[in-house]
């Protein structure tokens, strides 16, 4: 059929370019209308702050959140969202003002979230534990109005630049005015209308610097009703939430269980990156539904979770394998696999998975949401040819704040509808025969690690800026299910580098969802002939991820060339199985050999299994492997050979330093007194000394 129509079309115009020649059927077209049709009635002149209100006066007594023991009813809840609204107004929130929330995961931030909807504005998200040179870049991109934090007492200098106002939500409480539902007539209505900005969403940037996503009331409207109606929600479901506000599929975990009259359950960080300590939240909280990246599932199922009858697994952020869907319906009662990008509203695909299906499917279109396979022409690929996957429809966000030229780049004409836009999403993808959508990779060299959408061009123009660095290349490599870590190829300035130092000054200007696990140093960046970067040429070993060559001031005394103990060799061994790294020494810490939170969480069931240690992932993140070996020795002896370690922790701004000070026993003098995490350079071990 398609071979008849291009031959048609070529006798229809003999001097048409081939490359202009049509290669659909009429059947096909008439198919890819059909799977398109998505039409659906929703509150189109509703708010987000609307939607909210009306589900708080439905159901003021049922609980709506809960959190670290902390529970709010809808009437509760209300009355919180209306006095921090009311503060925000008279400090200037109002229709088209920006607002920052620089909290910590819990309540207060639900509440600074609708509050924020409510007075009309829109809000950013500041997470608490990025670097604050990232935040302070956001607030100023954002020209934000206002900043809302959690204990503004503490020193946000570094964070905040003057002129900016910071509210604390913590001073609100004195504060007494009507609860929803009572009489307000007092009391403004929101301004903000539906094609207002609900919030602006921030994400990686190809130019060195994140760009902020302007999303609408009247997108968000859509897709929560659709999501409502599929995967799905009732006022009786409990949705543990797990996802960082700055995160846009957070969106759905916050706001998804409140527009329906559900329960939502807000997992703090330390839950959400402890597998055991989530299983346990989420059997706690009889949880219905869960939305996570794939990692996120592999978290939990290394940690041996197993969920009630009926419960509803949500996946997204990255692509999701049969190996992992099939684990999960093994456990799960329904499994969606979910796809979209911030620019279209959160997901934009939808699909209930069959594990009879031999190929994973992004399902089809969500409510009013179009999906167009195209080439280069812009014209659409046949059914079952690769293209480019575009975004049409009532989702489509109204593109990058402050920077019309690329919105225009990226935000273009819809072929079957002038008048409408659509988002080229640079990813691949086609229609398969039965109707369903497949993903097939990217155009370009953008990568999604647990989710977080990833300009390598961000964190290379981070590290080019570093004295010790001439020229980088970033990239993912695969390390094994689900196990996809950054590796940055470095031609060091000098002939000294250190790459374990290259990983601390980037934490101190990239979030730690992009700093590179792996820094590897290279004589040259190899080239194909039109001078582009050889990827394939890259070395794919990572056998020696940290430069054995380190400032002797950096080396615990004596370690270098201290052989391993027997307890420390057997951790060593499950921590190579884990890393693909041969080469462990006792000062060698787990995430600074390239751990993630993922391979941390099964090294500790390892452990468990194996040697009998149980250990946290606060102590993975903190502790050297000499540190943790000194841990399990005393137990296997039955006889404690050190004192207890105290944890020393400053507060700053929503965020701790920590720090785990060990005292050394006197037959290990080679143990260092103190292991720091430290994203504030020099000042906090200063600090930390006094």
């Amino acid at each position: 059929e398609s071979f008849e129509a291009l031959l048609g079309d070529a006798a229809a115009d003999v001097r048409a370019r081939c490359g202009e020649l049509n290669l659909l059927s009429l059947r096909q077209q008439q198919l890819l209308g059909q799977w398109n049709a998505t039409s659906a009635p929703f509150e189109r002149e509703s708010t987000v702050a609307d939607w909210v209100e009306r589900s708080i006066r439905a159901h003021r007594d049922r609980v709506a959140v809960r959190c670290n023991g902390e529970s709010l009813t809808y009437a509760q809840l209300g009355a919180r969202v209306e006095r921090l609204a009311l503060r925000l107004r008279e400090r200037g929130a109002q229709r088209g003002r920006l607002i920052g929330l620089l909290l910590p995961r819990g309540t207060a931030m639900l509440t600074a979230m609708l509050a924020v909807m409510r007075s009309g504005s829109a809000y950013v998200a500041l997470d608490p534990a990025y670097p604050p040179a990232r935040l302070r870049y956001v607030i100023e991109d954002a020209n934000l109005a206002v900043v809302v934090v959690q204990r503004a007492g503490e020193p946000i200098d570094a964070i905040v630049p003057d002129g900016i106002e910071v509210l604390d939500v913590e001073d609100e409480a004195a504060v007494v005015v009507p609860a929803i539902g009572a009489d307000r007539d007092a009391q403004p209505p929101a301004p903000a209308g539906p094609d207002d900005p609900a919030y602006v969403s921030y994400t990686s940037g190809s130019t060195g610097q994140p760009k902020g996503v302007v999303v609408p009331h009247r997108a968000v409207v859509n897709f929560l009703q659709s999501m409502q109606r599929q995967p799905g929600l009732t006022p009786q479901d409990r949705l543990v939430a797990v996802t960082s506000l700055s995160f846009d599929i957070s969106v759905l975990e916050l706001l998804l269980p409140l527009v329906v009259g559900a329960r939502v359950a807000i997992a703090d960080r330390a839950t959400v990156q402890d597998g055991r300590a989530l299983a346990s939240l989420l059997r706690s909280e009889q949880a219905t539904v869960m939305q996570a990246t794939p990692a996120g599932w592999r978290l939990l199922l290394a940690a041996g979770w197993s969920p009630p009858p009926g419960f509803k697994a949500l996946v997204g952020g990255e692509p999701l394998s049969l190996d992992l869907a099939r684990q999960l319906l093994q456990r799960a009662g329904e499994l969606w696999n979910l796809y979209g990008p911030t620019e279209t509203t959160v997901w934009s695909t939808a699909w209930r998975v069959d594990a009879d299906r031999p190929v994973m499917s992004i399902g089809t279109p969500i409510a009013n949401t179009r999906i167009h396979v195209l080439d280069e022409r812009l014209q659409p690929c046949p059914i079952g040819v690769a293209g480019e996957i575009f975004v049409g429809g009532d989702g489509v966000a109204h593109g990058y704040l402050g920077r019309p030229e690329l919105t225009a780049q990226r935000f273009v004409a819809e072929p079957t509808r002038p008048a409408a836009r659509m988002y080229r999403t640079g990813d691949r993808g086609r229609w398969a025969s039965d109707g369903l959508l497949e993903h097939l990779g990217r155009n370009d060299l953008q990568i999604k690690v647990n989710g977080h959408r990833i300009e390598p061009g961000e964190i290379e123009a981070a590290a080019n800026r570093l004295p010790s660095v001439l020229q980088t290349v970033a990239i993912a490599r695969t390390f094994g299910p689900d196990d996809l870590r950054l590796v940055l190829y470095v031609v060091a300035a000098g002939d000294d580098l250190d790459p374990l130092g290259v990983r601390r000054q980037l934490q101190q200007t990239l979030p730690a969802y992009m700093v590179p696990q792996h820094v590897v140093r290279v004589t040259a960046i190899p080239t194909l002939p039109n001078g582009k970067t050889n990827f394939a040429a890259l070395p794919s070993a990572i056998d020696e991820p940290l430069d054995r060559g380190r400032a002797a001031a950096d080396e615990p005394r004596g370690a270098a060339a201290r052989p391993l103990s027997p307890i420390e060799q057997s951790i060593a061994q499950i921590w190579a199985a884990r890393l693909g790294v041969a080469a462990i020494r006792p000062d060698d810490n787990f995430f600074d050999l390239g751990g993630t939170s993922l391979l941390a969480m099964q090294v500790i069931v390892d452990l468990e299994k194996q040697l009998g240690l149980r250990v946290t992932p606060e102590r993975m993140a903190f502790e050297t492997l000499s540190q943790l070996a000194g841990e399990a020795a005393p137990a296997a002896a039955s006889a404690p050979s050190h004192r207890p370690r105290t944890l020393l922790r400053f507060g700053r701004s929503g965020r701790e330093l920590v720090g785990v000070l060990h005292r050394p026993a006197a037959s290990q003098p080679h143990r260092p007194a103190a292991v720091l995490c430290n994203p504030w350079g020099q000042e906090a071990v200063q600090a930390h000394r006094a």
